[in-house]
């Protein structure tokens, strides 16, 4: 049987840290950024872990 292929998608979007925790990027961010201040956008830039119920299923993307 082939080799599964990872997600194309989710390999540009997330990565694993050492610990094994996944790091995404916040939504919201990419335009209309004009009606959001400027604190809410320098924390909407900052990376974010995915939360324990959606870790699964981005797992899977990634083939891990």
């Amino acid at each position: 049987m082939p080799k599964m292929k990872s997600h194309s998608g989710a390999k540009k979007r997330f990565k694993v840290t050492a610990s094994g925790k996944i790091r995404g990027r916040h939504g919201m961010t990419s335009h209309i950024r004009v009606k959001k201040n400027a604190k809410r956008q320098r924390r909407l830039a900052q990376d974010l872990l995915v939360s324990k119920a959606d870790e699964p299923r981005v797992r899977d993307l990634l083939g891990r």
